[in-house]
């Protein structure tokens, strides 16, 4: 009942603001404009949920320190993608035509800040921590991530290997972030970073949505097996591998930091409730 009572509002908001943002996407500076209020919205509404279902603050959401977090996580975020990108330009797989759009990108701006937000609150804020309090931390990162993968194949382009490569480089490694920092805002930077670059920077198609343009004029060909084809870089085994790698560090920093719920603690709470 927590998880609906949560869930629900969240899910409301979110994809009313989504819907809207997606109608204006043709103005830039109003799809900037209303995906941050889509953003923000969502964030007030989950953290008066919480309060309401849970009876504590949602210091998840903590307005100390979220500045730095999200800047930290968008860093990691773009870093994280262009790697991938110069590992795909190596074996001549993409190429910069140009500049692209400047307008374009300031848009994209507000609608990925939107994407990000509503998509860590509902996925890692609310599904992966109330799932984690019943099975544990190990059993939470594959179970959402799962079906953090799944969910990405209602997009144009989509296609089930680029689910099962969303599940682990983005699901499960998006989890690790909150398990790391016990805060939203470090993964919600990381997203945001991480799909902004793909956009925003260098003009890839994200997720199956379709091709966009943003500050490069980018050109992606050659073996889909590489580039990820139809599906975006996202499906390309350099994004795979680079966010696995990154999903274990935020593991054994979470170890490290005494993180890690075990399934037995999570069991032994079920009981105990």
């Amino acid at each position: 009942m927590r998880l609906l009572k949560q869930l629900v509002p969240v899910a409301m908001v979110a994809f009313a603001g989504s819907a809207i943002v997606g109608a204006v996407q043709g103005n830039s500076l109003l799809t900037l404009l209303l995906g941050v209020a889509t953003a923000v919205l969502t964030v007030l509404v989950y953290a008066r949920v919480v309060r309401w279902s849970e009876r504590r603050a949602p210091v998840e959401v903590a307005a100390q320190g979220a500045a730095t977090s999200i800047a930290r996580g968008a860093l990691i975020g773009v870093a994280l993608f262009a790697a991938v990108i110069v590992n795909i330009a190596l074996v001549g797989g993409y190429r910069i035509d140009g500049l692209g759009s400047l307008t374009s990108a300031v848009g994209l701006l507000g609608f990925m800040a939107a994407a990000a937000v509503t998509e860590e609150l509902l996925f890692r804020g609310i599904l992966f921590r109330i799932v984690e309090e019943r099975l544990g931390t190990w059993l939470a990162l594959a179970l959402t991530g799962l079906v953090f993968g799944l969910m990405h194949l209602t997009n144009q382009h989509a296609n089930l290997w680029g689910a099962v490569a969303i599940a682990i480089e983005a699901g499960g490694m998006l989890a690790a972030a909150y398990a790391a920092t016990r805060t939203l805002w470090v993964p919600i930077g990381v997203h945001f970073g991480w799909n902004f670059a793909a956009a925003g920077i260098f003009s890839t198609e994200v997720s199956g949505n379709g091709a966009t343009q943003g500050l490069l004029h980018g050109v992606t060909s050659g073996p889909a097996l590489l580039t990820g084809g139809d599906f975006g870089p996202e499906a390309s085994p350099y994004a795979v591998v680079f966010g696995l790698l990154l999903m274990v560090v935020f593991m054994w920093l979470a170890r490290r930091r005494g993180n890690l719920v075990p399934l037995r603690r999570a069991a032994t709470a079920t009981l105990a409730q």
